[in-house]
């Protein structure tokens, strides 16, 4: 019964952490192989950085240990890189001018080493961030503006760098996007814990009658 327990409660969560990461690194090349616009969009949405940033931080908040937090983050980043880079060399895409992106001999084995250390690498910070995200109130609201930051920026720089490129217009719709919606996140969060802190500081306040009994007994 013991052993049952700690399965469900230590060892399940982790599981479905390392699973979710396998996912993550799945679903960007798939994705991108499609010619419909709309798993398009979702193959670019998921092989860039802010949205592995963004994985890493929600692992991270989702634990109350700031080690775990930290190890398990990691760890599902660099799971979800061997899983997209095992992806790309099992399934290459092959464009119309016939040549083939991210099979073997295209430099697929140096980028997955490097992106594998790097995800472990900085997996860590991120989802240390994420768990220090849980402070309330505006304490924590400098970590819970991380992600729709980083989103926020590297969309503008990919906006100016890659439209009227190659790349496409499913690419400029998607950055315009996530730039978009990351700005409206910002306004959301930084609103809500004003709208929070503005309300504790008047539930803290001595409502007006009983602050005049109190000066009538002392006059």
């Amino acid at each position: 019964m013991e052993i049952a327990h700690f399965t469900r409660s230590r060892i399940a969560p982790i599981a479905a952490v390392l699973g979710a990461g396998a996912l993550l690194g799945a679903i960007g090349p798939f994705a991108s192989k499609s010619d419909n616009l709309v798993f398009q969009a979702v193959g670019v949405v998921f092989s860039v950085g802010w949205s592995w940033a963004c994985f890493a931080f929600l692992v991270g908040y989702s634990r109350r240990s700031k080690i775990e937090a930290s190890l398990l983050a990691s760890s599902a980043l660099a799971v979800g890189v061997a899983v997209y880079y095992l992806s790309k060399f099992m399934s290459p895409y092959v464009p119309a001018g016939g040549h083939v992106i991210s099979g073997a001999g295209d430099g697929l084995a140096s980028r997955a080493l490097f992106w594998g250390v790097a995800a472990f690498t900085f997996g860590a910070p991120v989802g240390l961030l994420g768990s220090m995200a849980r402070t309330p109130g505006i304490g924590g609201l400098g970590f819970r503006l991380l992600v729709p930051l980083i989103a926020f920026f590297e969309a503008s720089l990919r906006l100016a760098a890659e439209v009227g490129d190659s790349q496409g217009r499913v690419v400029e719709m998607v950055w315009a996007s996530v730039r978009a919606l990351s700005a409206v996140a910002v306004v959301l969060l930084v609103g809500h814990t004003v709208w929070r802190w503005w309300r504790g500081r008047g539930a803290r306040q001595p409502a007006p009658a009983k602050r005049r009994a109190v000066h009538n007994e002392f006059e």
